[in-house]
C-alpha cells in the first residue's frame, strides 16, 4: 500500500524542516521526504491531507515500564520488578508485557510510537529490556529488538529492597559488589564455554551468564539506573573494569558531572522530570539539567519513566526543559533520534527519512507548544490513532479481533 502525507510542515529532525512537504510511504516504509512539488506521488496512492499540521516522526521513549507496569490495575499489573533475586539478568521484559495496557493507548495520544520497556530498579541487575512499537496485538507484532539492553540499578532502590530483607545488598558497596561478582563470573563462564567449544566438549549453558556474556562482548548495552553523581561515578568505574557499553539512565545529578560524561562520550536518558523530589537521591532534580548536559556535549534523551510520569507527557517535559535553557532542536532530538541512536534503533525509527519505518505523527501545531495535540498517528504506515474533534477525545485503533 502506498500512502502520501502531503501539504504539512514536515520536520524530519535529522534534516531541515520543509514547508509544504510530502512524506511518501510504501509498504510501511518511508521512501521519500521532500517538498510537495519534488516528490512523485503515484496515482494509486492514498492521500493524507496534512495541511495546517506539523508532521514529525513518532517519539521514542527510551526508558519506561509501559506494558509491564500496567496502568490502573494495581499489583496484578506490576510485572517489572522481580525483587527476589539480586541478579535478574535472565529475566526478559517481553515475558511480562501486555499489549492491552492503557499506557500504550496514552502513548499514542502523546505521539509516542516506540518504547523501550525495562525491568524495574529493585535489583542490582534487573533484566533484559525490549524495544517495541506502541500498537499491536502481541509482543511479536510490536517487537523491534530484544534484548535492547540489560537494566541495572545503583543507589537507593536495591539497597532498600534487600536491606529490608536483611540480605546483601544493603549498602552502595553491596550493590556494586553484586554487579561486579556477576560480571566476573560471566568472564569465567565465557572462558570455560569457549574452551569447551574449541575442545568439542559438552557444556551446560546458563541463561544468566549467556546474557551477561553478550554485555561483556559489547553486543548488548548496559542501562544503568543512577541518580546521584557518586553513583554515576560508580557506574563509570564498573564500565571501565568490564569494558561494556554504558548508558546512564535517570542521571538526576548528571549536570554536576556533565564534563566527565561528555569527555567519556556516555549518553544519558534523563528523567522523570515532572515529579516531586521523592527520594534523597533525587533532591537535585532540575529542569535545567538536560540543557546543562547538552551544552557540555552530552548526548541526552528524555524519559517519563512511565508510569512515574504519564507517557503522553514526554513532549511536555521537552517543552519545560526548553523553558529552562535547552535549545529547541536538541529538545526534539531528545525524544526522537537521540534515544533511537542510544538504543541502536536508528535504522528503524527516530526520524523521517527514506528507509525508516513510517511512524509518522501529525500535530495540530508545534509539538513543543503545550496547546498542540497529536491529531493522527501512523505506525508503519497504518493509522492507529486520531483525535475526534466532535467528541473532544482521542480514538486509538483496536488491534484485537472483534466481530
Amino acid at each position: 500500500m502506498t500512502v502520501a502525507i502531503t501539504g504539512g510542515y514536515v520536520v524530519p529532525v535529522t534534516s531541515e524542516p520543509i514547508e509544504g512537504g510530502t512524506v511518501l510511504v510504501e509498504d510501511g516504509k518511508i521512501v521519500a521526504v521532500g517538498a510537495d512539488a519534488d516528490v512523485d506521488v503515484p496515482d494509486d496512492a492514498e492521500i493524507v491531507d496534512a495541511s495546517g499540521t506539523w508532521v514529525l516522526p513518532g517519539f521514542v521513549e527510551a526508558h519506561g515500564h509501559a506494558g509491564i507496569g500496567e496502568d490502573g490495575i494495581g499489583w496484578e499489573g506490576r510485572d517489572y520488578n522481580e525483587m527476589t533475586d539480586p541478579n535478574g539478568a535472565r529475566l526478559r521484559a517481553i515475558d511480562g508485557f501486555n499489549p492491552d495496557d492503557q499506557g500504550l493507548r496514552d502513548a499514542l495520544a502523546g505521539g509516542v510510537t516506540t518504547i523501550v520497556a525495562k525491568p524495574g530498579s529493585g535489583n542490582p541487575i534487573g533484566g533484559q529490556t525490549a524495544a517495541l512499537k506502541t500498537w499491536g496485538r502481541t509482543v511479536e507484532d510490536m517487537l523491534l529488538r530484544t534484548p535492547a539492553s540489560v537494566k541495572s540499578a545503583l543507589g537507593e532502590n536495591p539497597k532498600r529492597v534487600y536491606g529490608d530483607q536483611k540480605k546483601l545488598p544493603s549498602t552502595r558497596m553491596g550493590v556494586a559488589a553484586i554487579i561486579r561478582d556477576a560480571l566476573t563470573k560471566a568472564q569465567d563462564y565465557v572462558k570455560k564455554r569457549d574452551q569447551a567449544v574449541a575442545d568439542g566438549n559438552p557444556f551446560d549453558r546458563d541463561n544468566t551468564m549467556e546474557i551477561l556474556a553478550r554485555v561483556l562482548s559489547g553486543e548488548v548495552p548496559w542501562c544503568q539506573h543512577t541518580h546521584r553523581a557518586d553513583d554515576i561515578a560508580t557506574a563509570i568505574r564498573l564500565a571501565d573494569e568490564f569494558g561494556y557499553r554504558l548508558i546512564v539512565n535517570h542521571g538526576t545529578e548528571g549536570h554536576l558531572v556533565a564534563d566527565t560524561l561528555a569527555e567519556r562520550n556516555i549518553p544519558v536518558i534523563v528523567g522523570p522530570l515532572m515529579t516531586s523530589r521523592g527520594k534523597i537521591e533525587t533532591g537535585r532534580r532540575t529542569m535545567r539539567g538536560p540543557g546543562i548536559m547538552a551544552r557540555a556535549g552530552v548526548k541526552i534523551a528524555l524519559t517519563t519513566d512511565h508510569p512515574v510520569v504519564p507517557i503522553d507527557f514526554l513532549v511536555h517535559q521537552a517543552t519545560l526543559c526548553v523553558k529552562e535553557g535547552l535549545d529547541t532542536e536538541t529538545a526534539l532530538r531528545s525524544i526522537t533520534i537521540n534515544p533511537a541512536e542510544m538504543m541502536g534503533l536508528d535504522d528503524r525509527v527516530g526520524a523521517l527519512a527514506p528507509g525508516l519505518d513510517a511512524d509518522v505523527v501529525l500535530w495540530s501545531g508545534d509539538p513543543l507548544d503545550v496547546m498542540s495535540r497529536a491529531v493522527r498517528v501512523f505506525i508503519e504506515g497504518n493509522e492507529v490513532y486520531y483525535y475526534d474533534d466532535a467528541k473532544g477525545e482521542g480514538v486509538p485503533k483496536n488491534p484485537f479481533y472483534s466481530e
